[in-house]
């Protein structure tokens, strides 16, 4: 694989479930593992793009790592993924998911990539808004006849048009997940409870 491939950090003090999730995962993405809170931190940098963080681990809690971790200012994604049903305590916590065990393949591989996904919908929507200051920029100061004729110009409408349509596919992708559905319905619902 190449360094270019997405980087997940296992945190599991269970190493057969470490194990099983690595297994899980090694045919797409990177994968460390940890099999305690310490050993997670020391396994972070700025490579790390996914986090499976366990919310029981020796040490140091999941809870713990995970305020460690946005203490840090690392720009990674996060999935507890753990036995402790949520409760009210989660409202607080700035994790990206959380899954409840027993994990089906399926389900944590899909979590995953959601959150690649999101990640990268994340990076391209700032670029999105970028390319197109830049181009709004050029139109109020530059005449529309010189900038129809210039290649830096073309290339700049070009690259916004073709993030735009990538933007739009890993929308589709996400919006295809059936926990972003429900989430969706959730906000709906939310709003229809507001408005009654």
């Amino acid at each position: 694989m190449s360094d270019d491939t997405p980087l997940v950090l296992v945190a599991e003090d269970e190493r057969d479930l470490s194990d099983l999730y690595r297994t899980w995962l090694a045919q797409s993405y990177r994968v460390r593992t940890a099999h305690n809170g310490r050993a997670a931190l020391d396994e972070l940098d700025d490579e790390v793009d996914i986090v499976l963080l366990d919310r029981r681990m020796p040490d140091l809690s999941g809870d713990e790592v995970l305020d460690r971790i946005r203490g840090r200012g690392l720009d990674c994604r996060i999935a507890m993924v753990t036995a402790v049903e949520p409760d009210t305590d989660i409202v607080d916590m700035s994790f990206d998911d959380y899954l409840v065990k027993p994990v089906s393949e399926e389900e944590l591989v899909r979590t995953v990539e959601n959150l690649r996904i999101r990640d990268e919908y994340s990076d391209g929507v700032k670029r999105l808004f970028s390319l197109a200051s830049k181009k709004a920029l050029l139109e109020s100061e530059t005449d529309s006849l010189a900038l129809e004729s210039d290649s830096d110009y073309q290339r700049l409408c070009a690259n916004l048009t073709d993030l735009r349509a990538d933007l739009d596919d890993k929308l589709a992708h996400l919006g295809a997940s059936d926990d972003l559905a429900l989430i969706y319905q959730d906000l709906a619902q939310d709003d229809a409870d507001r408005d009654a």
